[in-house]
């Protein structure tokens, strides 16, 4: 089976890896907090100190980081990714990151022999354990027919949508569609408390019809709860909604629900909630601070 290496071992790389782990592929570990792929190694993968490293090593790299910017570094950094990978070498980037940039990765790992796939995932913490995530990818038929064995590990619903940079464009779409969605369950759920209603009995008779949603059913029971822990957390998703809010103003896009939900969330990341998840949205309404 192939080498993989795997860069980015927080709330969602932590499982996405050890299914790869179940699966029988010797793997490979870098992460810039080692402390979070303790667990991994204790299940037999491979430590190394650095994204080149890793690289040189590996057939295959799968990274799943926190911003384009830290894309950038991995892949494109002097001891980075392209900079040490060996001609043949194939990189699945999940991290949820600019189309620009991805395409821009893709085309100079080309140069050099190197196979380069943009593949973003949904589906959260629940998705990532359960390995159900659905993933989206940009990039050659070739590379992807390759990397379908080891996406399947890890997802549920694998699609190649168009070459490098489709699967981030595609990502923005799930986000901008989960944007909007969001303040809708939460309006709801605000809604029914104000009105005397229980909001779980309400949502037993709402999520099965036309209202039903992922959100719905999965993110506000524990935000009902007071859980705010993080299946995807809100710096994060800012961040994403940024992405969908400058791709969007290039193509010459008006997305009102979009440009809301970025200005709530990016108004609950500065009161401090960045770490929290999602869900916090309906703490923001109850609290009256929309």
């Amino acid at each position: 089976m192939e080498r993989i290496g795997f860069i980015g071992t927080g709330v969602m790389g932590l499982s996405m890896a050890g299914h790869l782990i179940d699966a029988g592929y010797p793997l490979g570990v870098f992460n810039r907090t080692p402390e979070r792929a303790a667990p991994l190694l204790e299940r037999g993968a491979g430590w190394h100190d650095g994204a080149g490293s890793l690289a040189a090593a590996s057939d295959v790299v799968v990274t799943i980081v926190g911003y384009p910017a830290d894309v950038e570094a991995v892949y494109l950094g002097d001891d980075g990714i392209l900079a040490r990978a060996a001609d043949g070498t194939l990189a699945i980037d999940m991290t949820t990151s600019s189309p620009d940039l991805a395409a821009s990765i893709a085309a100079e790992g080309a140069q050099q022999g190197i196979a380069v796939l943009d593949a973003p995932v949904s589906g959260g913490d629940t998705g990532a354990r359960n390995a159900t995530l659905s993933i989206m990818v940009g990039g050659d038929e070739a590379a992807f027919e390759r990397a379908t064995p080891i996406l399947d590990v890890m997802g549920g619903t694998v699609v190649l949508q168009g070459g490098p940079g489709s699967g981030q464009y595609t990502k923005m779409c799930n986000q901008i569609a989960i944007a909007a969605g969001m303040l809708g369950v939460c309006e709801s759920m605000h809604y029914a408390r104000a009105a005397g209603l229980d909001p779980e009995r309400v949502m037993s008779s709402i999520e099965h019809g036309a209202a039903g949603s992922w959100s719905l059913s999965n993110l506000m029971p524990r935000a009902l709860a007071g859980d705010f822990a993080p299946g995807f957390k809100i710096k994060h998703f800012v961040k994403d909604l940024g992405i969908a809010v400058q791709s969007a103003e290039e193509m010459g896009l008006d997305l009102p629900g979009l440009g809301k939900a970025h200005h709530l969330y990016r108004r609950l990341e500065e009161s401090g909630a960045g770490e929290d998840g999602t869900q916090a949205l309906l703490r923001m309404y109850e609290q009256g601070l929309t």
